[in-house]
């Protein structure tokens, strides 16, 4: 008797290939955040770099051998993809509400490394996104619909609230529920990156929420914008270069935690 889909896809998560090609994609997304609060922090004390996955990705291209180094981690943040999507198809939980939960989470999961794992090949392509231009152009898309700012409005607020997720699961240090913590300074180290890298994340992902609202408001697609444009609005605040400073330092830890957590990555959690 043929197995279900739902079983086939819980037996090929049980793959070990399956699970280190996922782990792979840890390395590649924290290599990707590592390189990317670098250029937030040049940025932050007078450079012109592109503070974007696009940017972090050129970056590598420069480097030797950057075309395979690109694909390699297209390849693993795909698969990374891949992982999420099957937790979001097998959701297990102790009630309807829980697994739709995490259905839903893990599904999101999926579709954000998906994507960024195509930026990654578009780039080793040969392509040079303008990640601003793209959420401009899309906020213009959505604000031509019916009710237009209205939506446009809601994903802002859904992006902020997913930063402040981020930055309430770092301050509560959440974070802990989905890895095995090592013992020893390793374990504190990794709990400190964890913490510092999620609160920075969070305000970043937030900046970028509040500017999709302020598109919204003012029907004005040009006054959304990615992570380009948060950095760039959290420099024109008083605090300035020290607080994009520390926005960069905080995605450098951010990376960091994500390529140890490669190893210690509970990949059900």
């Amino acid at each position: 008797m043929p197995s279900s889909p739902r079983s086939a896809a819980a037996s090929a998560q049980s793959s070990s290939a399956f699970r280190v090609l996922a782990r792979a994609g840890f390395v590649a997304n924290g290599l990707v955040h590592v390189l990317l609060g670098a250029l937030v922090v040049a940025v932050a004390f007078g450079g012109d770099e592109q503070t974007d996955q696009s940017g972090a990705f050129e970056a590598i291209a420069a480097a030797p051998f950057g075309a395979v180094l690109l694909w390699a981690c297209a390849a693993a943040l795909w698969a990374l993809g891949a992982w999420r999507a099957v937790e979001a198809f097998v959701a297990r939980g102790t009630s309807g509400a829980d697994r739709a939960k995490r259905a839903v989470k893990q599904g999101a999961q999926a579709v954000s490394f998906l994507a960024v794992g195509g930026i990654a090949a578009s780039v080793a392509l040969g392509a040079r996104s303008q990640g601003d231009q793209s959420a401009q152009n899309a906020s213009s898309s959505v604000l031509s619909l019916p009710g237009g700012p209205f939506l446009l409005a809601a994903v802002g607020i859904i992006v902020a609230a997913v930063g402040i997720g981020f930055v309430v699961s770092g301050a509560r240090r959440s974070f802990r529920k989905r890895i095995s913590t090592p013992g020893g300074s390793l374990g504190k180290a990794l709990i400190v990156l964890g913490t510092v890298g999620y609160i920075a994340k969070g305000i970043a992902l937030a900046t970028v929420g509040i500017l999709i609202v302020v598109a919204a408001v003012t029907v004005d697609p040009s006054a959304s914008g990615g992570l380009d444009a948060a950095v760039s609005a959290l420099l024109q605040t008083p605090a300035g270069p020290w607080l994009g400073g520390a926005v960069g330092i905080g995605f450098i830890a951010y990376g960091l935690f994500t390529i140890l957590r490669a190893k210690y990555a509970r990949l059900d959690a």
